[in-house]
């Protein structure tokens, strides 16, 4: 791990011109919050099997939510402690970083004396995400609460799902005091509307996000949108916190101004060059790949910043950045394969609806295969943020 400690839905349109481009702009948005979703169940493909590197990277940061939650705890000392998991998705991490949050709390009210609080955990993501595999698990959450308590008593602890997208209200006011959201706010709330001329086509040509050969309005379209889902993102959670309350969010981004790095914009930029071999191959056609666009962006430090400042709920308590080493994945699995399942865990349910489902094992095949290729070549630094943000 490189570690850097620093000072505190889915459907092309045109842009909102008529009535009509309005509707259409609806329906896509719509289109992300009902299709897209991290692949459900357990099988190879599945979220829940290829999140192990969103894993490592929580881990890097669990001092840093750890740290968070207990500043929280001992300045607060509610009787009953709202919590909420944003973009939990389906996978075994879901659980542990809630299991964790509960544990910490009650050794500080231990140390401090109090009686442990009650926990009201919500967890949220997007109507699709696999709510079900969640609450299979809940019976060994329980268990292993229990035992792992010296009278072997579980806490008391009221789990809920609450779907649906976090750019908007989803609790009621003032009763949340810890908010976590780890690898979800990257994603947009749809892909930025202004990147499609007029006749509703788009203008990034041969690349699913920002690259070298994209033109200037599309970074800006991104940036853009990042600005108005991040500032209803900040909005809506002062709302809900209770003041002093907490959130610890991690999120990918970019370690300086320049949009084309050889980080997260560089994995794109090889997803674009896997779906053209297939173009090139005759597996799928050109106006396909020119028609699909990445709901995502990387923000720099700077753009949080100003955002955070802007909205003016929040003070920014902490700003971490960091990487993760190109190690070989699980089972000796090389760097691309595991760059290549993950992302393929995450973005099968957009490509296979654009694309079809019948490219995907070719194309993810193509893009592991040139992960490793240029990893040989140079180091790729896909960059994550930690921060912490505290409610005034």
């Amino acid at each position: 791990m490189h570690h850097v400690n620093l000072p505190s839905k889915y459907k092309k349109q045109a842009p909102p011109s008529s009535k009509a481009a309005e509707s259409q702009l609806q329906q896509a948005s719509m289109g992300v919050e009902n299709v897209f979703h991290m692949t459900g169940g357990d099988g190879r493909t599945s979220y829940a099997r290829n999140s192990s590197l969103q894993k490592k990277a929580s881990d890097m940061v669990k001092n840093i939510t750890l740290e968070a939650i207990q500043e929280l705890y001992l300045t607060t000392t509610p009787k009953s402690l709202g919590v909420a998991d944003l973009g939990c998705s389906s996978g075994p991490n879901t659980l542990s970083i809630i299991k964790e949050i509960i544990e910490a709390v009650e050794g500080f009210s231990i140390k401090t004396f109090q009686p442990s609080p009650e926990f009201r955990v919500h967890l949220n993501d997007l109507p699709s995400n696999d709510f079900n595999s969640i609450f299979k698990a809940l019976p060994d959450f329980s268990k292993d609460l229990s035992d792992e308590r010296s009278n072997g008593k579980s806490p008391s602890i009221y789990i809920g799902a609450y779907p649906g997208s976090f750019y908007g209200r989803l609790f009621p006011n003032n009763t949340l005091h810890f908010v976590y959201s780890s690898y979800s706010l990257h994603w947009l709330s749809r892909v930025p509307p202004k990147i499609y001329c007029k006749e509703g086509k788009s203008i990034n040509k041969g690349s699913v996000y920002i690259s070298e050969s994209s033109p200037v309005g599309v970074s800006q379209a991104y940036l853009k949108q990042f600005q108005e889902d991040f500032t209803l993102f900040l909005k809506s959670r002062s709302e809900e916190l209770t003041a002093g309350g907490r959130m610890v969010l991690i999120f990918l981004g970019r370690s300086g101004p320049d949009h084309v790095d050889r980080g997260n914009c560089f994995l794109w930029q090889l997803l674009s060059q896997s779906i053209a071999i297939l173009v090139s191959e005759g597996e799928v056609e050109e106006e396909k790949l020119d028609s699909y666009d990445v709901h995502f962006y990387a923000p720099s430090r700077d753009e949080i910043e100003h955002e955070v400042r802007k909205e003016g709920s929040f003070e920014l308590d902490r700003f971490e950045m960091f990487w993760l080493d190109q190690r070989h994945g699980k089972n000796d699995e090389s760097y691309g394969t595991s760059i290549a399942m993950t992302v393929r865990a995450i973005q099968e349910s957009m490509i296979g609806q654009h694309f079809g489902e019948g490219i995907l094992d070719s194309l993810f095949e193509n893009f592991g295969r040139l992960v490793d290729e240029e990893a040989a070549k140079e180091e790729i630094k896909p960059i994550t943020f930690g921060i912490v943000l505290r409610k005034l």
